[in-house]
């Protein structure tokens, strides 16, 4: 019956005191689940709160703003601020950190977050979420500088995201494996229905913005022309490709049945070594994945222990079964070497996806 299942605020309460837990990680992470509740109304009801379209803003990340990205960057906001939990906050939607207003006492977490992850979807639909990481904030620190936000992901004491699609779910760690909760909303609660997500070594199917591929390094041509010969190639399997640009989604979807994501690094934009943003993208996402027992990796070294030089740094993301993350792995440090074949696809011929029969 679903009163006998565990709800989130139960279940973090039981985890804390197996871990002799203080009880401020444990009223943080009921105010980030009463925010989540928020933002997955507003996501609802769509069009009909005249809520779709832009703001005609531009925010730090250079990315057009819509008008529910800082709808949830606000009640996120105000849903964490009051409780004397945080010392400060982060936000992709934020140029500089928020500081926790003068009313409120100060405590000794910072809470970093994507408010809404995938936006650009919301006018066709598609599922959405927000990401969030909480690290402890340095010792004595009341008023938190930059500085202090740039820990590596390590450093999380927690980690998760909620999803707005067909149901609302909340996806988290505290250290001690991943469980997902889904929103009864007969009751308003996030119920334990996935606990203990693991993720298989190997898969048949990744996820990467193919409309890239003119710009991606060689060793990421490598592995997904493989992936796509199928049987017939060096893999001698077939394998799926998915993209929903939607981070959470696609993410939730290897912690549901396995697979692999990539956003790697790229020659798109020479400024930027990769898409994603480290501290409330790659990181919390990484540690998810590695509680589950999958891999996270830039494709040169582990996701969780890049050091932070900036709030909105960017990084490549590989991530999902620990097979195919090694493959990978494996293939940037033989083209760093030297080490690899010269790479000639059909594929990604500039004229066509054949080569001519008579050449």
């Amino acid at each position: 019956m679903p009163y006998r299942r565990s709800t989130l605020s139960k279940f973090i309460i039981e985890e804390q005191r197996k871990l002799s837990g203080g009880s401020e990680l444990i009223a943080l992470v009921n105010d980030i689940q009463t925010a989540c509740k928020y933002i997955a109304v507003a996501v609802a009801k769509g069009p009909l709160a005249g809520t779709r379209g832009s703001t005609g803003n531009i925010n730090v990340q250079g990315e057009e703003q819509k008008p529910l990205d800082m709808i949830s960057n606000d009640i996120m906001l105000k849903c964490c601020e009051w409780g004397g939990y945080l010392a400060g906050m982060a936000s992709e939607e934020m140029d500089e950190p928020y500081a926790i207003p003068d009313i409120y006492p100060r405590g000794r977490y910072l809470l970093v977050f994507d408010p809404l992850d995938g936006s650009s979807n919301l006018d066709v639909n598609v599922t959405v979420g927000t990401i969030f990481s909480v690290l402890r904030a340095p010792e004595g620190v009341t008023d938190p500088q930059v500085a202090d936000f740039l820990q590596p992901g390590t450093a999380q004491v927690c980690a998760g995201y909620a999803l707005y699609g067909p149901t609302a779910m909340i996806v988290l760690t505290l250290g001690t494996g991943v469980h997902g909760f889904t929103l009864d909303p007969d009751i308003g609660a996030y119920i334990l229905t996935h606990p203990n997500l693991s993720i298989a070594p190997d898969t048949h199917e990744f996820a990467v913005n193919a409309s890239n591929q003119r710009f991606w390094e060689p060793p990421v041509k490598r592995y997904v022309e493989e992936c796509v010969a199928g049987k017939s190639g060096d893999r001698e399997k077939d394998f799926n490709m998915r993209w929903i640009a939607s981070m959470v989604a696609e993410v939730h979807r290897i912690l549901m049945r396995g697979g692999l994501f990539m956003y790697p690094k790229d020659t798109k934009d020479p400024k930027r070594p990769g898409r994603l943003r480290l501290l409330y993208e790659a990181n919390p996402m990484a540690m998810l994945i590695e509680q589950a027992g999958g891999a996270a990796s830039t494709g040169r070294g582990r996701i969780l222990e890049v050091k932070p030089e900036a709030l909105h740094q960017r990084v490549p993301v590989i991530l999902g079964s620990r097979n195919e993350v090694a493959r990978l792995e494996r293939y940037h440090a033989e083209y760093d070497r030297g080490e690899d074949q010269p790479f000639s696809s059909p594929l990604f011929n500039e004229r066509s996806l054949y080569r001519n029969a008579t050449a």
